[in-house]
């Protein structure tokens, strides 16, 4: 199966002996799958599956999300987080105003984008930067924010 990659760790895929495949990534219970062979080629992974023989049954997989349990993943640094835990936050500005949720990450390089889908404002794109990002609470499901001048209507 060809797969897109959503890690920063990409390397971690080959060491895994098993993954989680769900249509749903809130899915609590993905099913699990064996590993039989990883290999990368540009910007995707190549994956072998166990108990997938042929390219119809690999073509029934499209569109599935392949995880890993949160106690497998690599940790990480304090401040940072896995795109799963911010898509879903709600957005508020330092000022209080609730702008919206979070539906998407874009990874544009530079830095990471998240946009959010605002019922006042409709799609705003907040660059992730350290001037940007006032407060990541997960357990409250906000984020703060301080805007850049002229970056809603």
């Amino acid at each position: 199966m060809k797969m897109r990659l959503l890690t920063s760790y990409p390397e971690r895929l080959a060491q895994l002996k098993t993954v989680y495949l769900s249509r749903d990534p809130e899915d609590p219970k993905p099913a699990p799958r064996e590993v039989k062979r990883v290999r990368f080629h540009q910007e995707y992974a190549l994956v072998t599956l166990n108990d997938v023989a042929d390219r119809t049954q690999a073509d029934g997989l499209r569109e599935y999300f392949v995880m890993v349990p949160i106690a497998e993943a690599v940790p990480l640094d304090e401040g940072e987080y896995y795109l799963f835990q911010v898509i879903g936050l709600r957005v508020q500005t330092v000022d209080g105003e609730e702008l919206g949720s979070i539906t998407e990450v874009l990874q544009t390089g530079a830095n990471d984008v998240y946009i959010v889908e605002s019922p006042q404002h409709g799609e705003i794109l907040i660059p992730v930067t350290p001037d940007t990002l006032v407060k990541t609470d997960l357990d409250a499901g906000i984020l703060i924010v301080n805007l850049p001048d002229g970056l809603l209507p």
